[in-house]
């Protein structure tokens, strides 16, 4: 297995099921970089399409909110993504100190894109799978997800910053 840095050795339960997880995020951090190299985006910009397509047109501050980064960073972010022809910024229609962040058609493309591969890769992930072992699988992912953010909030880990 190309992977076998991220495994300890360990029998132990909860040493495996860690190993299995970094391993299988170093195998989906491979599949996104490539994706986003494919597209000529960084994963802050991705980020920020895929809110966008989820959210519709949004304030520059919503933007930051929503991607937990300074509304300096969603700026710069907007600056790529403007020049690279999948969003326009505009006046906010209802209030004028605001920003509005649009996806254009091609940005629009790229989302549809985007969710058909999410949805691809699920079902080839996980659409054969027995649904009582799939909602048992999500119920312990949701409750690991859970116990990590409480963790990196006992770090004083701060927002991230983007690119």
């Amino acid at each position: 297995m190309k992977y076998l840095h991220y495994m300890s050795g360990s029998t132990m339960p909860p040493t495996r099921a860690l190993d299995g997880l970094l391993a299988l995020s170093a195998l989906m951090t491979t599949d996104i970089q490539r994706f986003e190299r494919e597209h000529g985006l960084t994963t802050a910009r991705v980020h920020l399409l895929w809110q966008l397509g989820a959210a519709g047109p949004s304030t520059q501050r919503d933007l930051a909110e929503a991607l937990r980064v300074t509304p300096r960073n969603v700026t710069g972010l907007v600056d790529g993504l403007v020049g690279s022809g999948h969003v326009t910024r505009e006046p906010h229609p209802g209030d004028r100190r605001a920003t509005q962040v649009t996806l254009t058609a091609a940005g629009s493309r790229f989302v549809t894109e985007l969710q058909r591969s999410h949805q691809d890769l699920a079902d080839r992930l996980f659409g054969d799978l027995p649904e009582d072992r799939l909602v048992a699988f999500v119920a312990v992912l949701d409750e690991t997800l859970e116990r990590f953010a409480g963790l990196m909030g006992e770090t004083g880990e701060q927002e991230g910053t983007a690119s």
